[in-house]
């Protein structure tokens, strides 16, 4: 039996690719349930099945109830039986007893065969889509096993696994047949109850990052970097590339030497043509290169805070439709690679539109005298183009520096505007508390249907209304269903608000405070310093007199030197300052400390006498 068991179990081992421990816990589960299946046992009983991977023998060991006489031998134990498995079971309690039935791994193995097989089935499934989900990104290699279908072809992977290739991840174009050997990127693992659902592309940008860097060694030791791509699988793709180290042409090393490295590449996509750019910080710079293989006249950026940045590309007449491409196809990857929006114009209509700005902007003709001055020459040009006739090249320069002398103003006058628009912006958001930013409109004592109408228009906070009042009253006001009741109300709920002070005001002004003490302190201690000078004379000047002179001081003295052991009625009397600081130097003077003597019961007062700098005598009685 033992020959046999392990016979079987390496050929399960070989067979399913899994590790042993896996097959080992799926065996020993489906025997605690052919167990249950035979005796019958509920399921809130404890049943664990061990099996002897040597000898292939299996117990059962079952959770049972320890009595002195068993009258079910599914539930109940002896203590005897319990003892040689658990030392410390004791009467009437639970403890896990050896329950193996005879014949046990003939009947298991007849009622255990579906479930091990599940078990085994779904240890392999966790297995597979714990590997695959490691291989998100990378390109793996298999072999097609059903092509043709709508949904997509089906490749075998290694482990025994299949993916599924939508037809949306496929390159156009491109037929496969059965037995074909394909590369493709793992784009995304599914749990499905069949087991793991591996969905791979070809046509994703992913794809052409692993091909580049398998065939680029630059790139795969990181000397060269992707820093964007932007495809139209089977048609065309636009890839950024930089350089990491200084004197690598990162173009000339994805291109490789008469173009052999990205002829490979051309050839996995089906001839898909690519164009290698190289990345540039400058917008400017890295747009024009991205419009390749057109030639850029000039690009001109709007990057506004409320709008869509937009590129303005100029290109000349021959190069307007290889800017745009087939059908906007160079533009839209060019646009995708970059992140701008791009307007390709030609220069003809770049000049005009420079030109009916200059017109209609008394502000800027006011700013650019010089090209007022050029204005009538390029609406000459213009109207010549228009005849249908030729401009010479000094023409079409002359056009060119007036179009990007006005744009490159337009720019910069729009830029300030921009710039003073934020500082408006910034100063009106000041001057509001930043406690009206958290407060809601809902909370406030606006009418509700006219909460609604600034609700709706995105006016949720009291902040929010007060900032847009005091940048444009109008925009507020004049929203549909605003009459003037409505802006009655707002500015009565308004007025009344009060908003508290900000927490880290508060904690200024208690600083503040708590420097004047300190500083106070400071001068205090120094008075104390000058006083103790004194005294310190005043203390030799007084031992020189006779012991006799010295009279103890009465009640009223102590306590006129002691207000804090004054009555309650008293202490409300002595308000003034003055003479509590008064009082306090007069005891500073005398050199006077209070105790309470114990053995007397009473407070008693002590002087201390300085004979010398460093001399003082011992504490006495008074």
């Amino acid at each position: 039996m033992t020959n046999d068991f392990i016979k079987a179990f390496n050929d399960v081992l070989e067979d399913k690719q899994l590790p042993k421990e896996v097959i080992l816990e799926a065996i020993e589960s489906a025997m605690a349930s052919a167990y249950r299946r035979a005796v019958n046992a509920s399921s809130a009983q404890e049943v664990i099945a061990k099996i002897d991977s040597e000898t292939g023998e299996v117990t059962i060991f079952a959770e049972k109830e320890i009595v002195e006489d068993v009258q079910d031998e599914r539930t109940e134990a002896t203590l005897a039986d319990a003892l040689a498995v658990d030392p410390e079971a004791e009467m009437g309690g639970m403890a896990l007893v050896e329950s193996t039935p005879a014949n046990f791994g003939r009947v298991a193995a007849q009622t255990a065969r579906q479930v091990i097989q599940q078990r085994i089935r779904e240890a392999e499934r966790a297995v597979q889509a714990e590997y695959f989900e490691r291989q998100i990104g990378e390109i793996i290699s298999g072999t097609v096993q059903a092509a043709g279908g709508r949904h997509g072809v089906t490749i075998g992977l290694d482990m025994k696994a299949e993916g599924t290739m939508p037809n949306n991840q496929k390159i156009p174009g491109e037929r496969f047949r059965v037995h074909d050997r394909v590369r493709a990127v793992v784009l995304e693992v599914k749990d499905s109850p069949r087991g793991p659902q591996i969905i791979l592309s070809r046509g994703h940008g992913s794809f052409l990052r692993r091909l580049l860097e398998n065939e680029v060694p630059e790139i795969y030791h990181g000397v060269v970097e992707i820093r964007g791509i932007s495809r139209e699988p089977g048609r065309r793709a636009k890839v950024a590339v930089s350089a990491t180290q200084e004197g690598i042409d990162p173009v000339g090393a994805c291109v490789g030497i008469r173009g052999v490295r990205i002829q490979n590449i051309v050839r996995e996509l089906h001839n898909e043509k690519i164009d290698i750019i190289e990345w540039n910080a400058d917008p400017v710079a890295y747009i024009s290169k991205a419009i390749s293989p057109a030639r850029v006249t000039g690009v001109y950026l709007s990057d506004r805070p409320d709008a869509t940045r937009t590129a303005t590309v100029v290109v000349t007449e021959d190069q307007l439709s290889l800017a745009i491409g087939r059908d906007g196809q160079n533009a839209r990857l060019a646009a995708k690679l970059t992140g701008w929006r791009i307007d390709i114009k030609s220069l003809v209509e770049a000049s005009a539109d420079s030109l009916n700005k200059l017109q209609n902007d008394a502000e800027l003709a006011e700013i650019l005298p010089k090209a007022v001055e050029e204005a009538p020459a390029i609406e000459a040009l213009l109207a010549k183009k228009t005849e249908g006739r030729s401009l010479s090249p000094e023409e079409y320069q002359q056009m060119s520096n007036f179009m990007d002398h006005v744009e490159k103003r337009t720019i910069e006058v729009q830029a300030e505007a921009d710039q003073a628009e934020q500082e408006r912006y910034a100063e009106a958001r000041a001057d509001i508390a930043p406690v009206a930013f958290e407060m809601m409109l809902a909370d406030t004592e606006i009418k509700e249907h006219i909460f609604n109408i600034l609700f709706e228009a995105e006016y949720e906070t009291v902040g929010d209304l007060m900032l847009a009042l005091r940048l444009d009253p109008d925009q507020v006001f004049g929203l549909p269903g605003i009459g003037p009741k409505a802006i009655e109300n707002i500015t009565e709920v308004l007025a009344v608000l009060t908003f508290p002070e900000a927490e880290p005001e508060a904690v200024v002004e208690e600083t503040a405070e708590e420097t004047e003490e300190a500083e106070d302190g400071v001068e205090t201690e120094a008075v104390e310093a000058e006083e103790t000078a004194e005294e310190t004379e005043q203390v030799d000047v007084e031992s020189e007199t006779s012991e006799e002179d010295e009279a103890a001081p009465s009640m009223d003295e102590v306590f006129a030197v002691q207000p804090d052991m004054l009555p309650a009625s008293d202490k409300e009397e002595e308000v003034d300052p003055e003479e509590i600081a008064k009082e306090k130097k007069k005891r500073k003077k005398k050199f006077v400390k209070y105790e309470f003597d114990p053995e007397l019961g009473e407070v008693v007062a002590k002087k201390r006498r300085k004979r010398s700098a460093n001399d003082w005598d011992a504490e006495e009685d008074w």
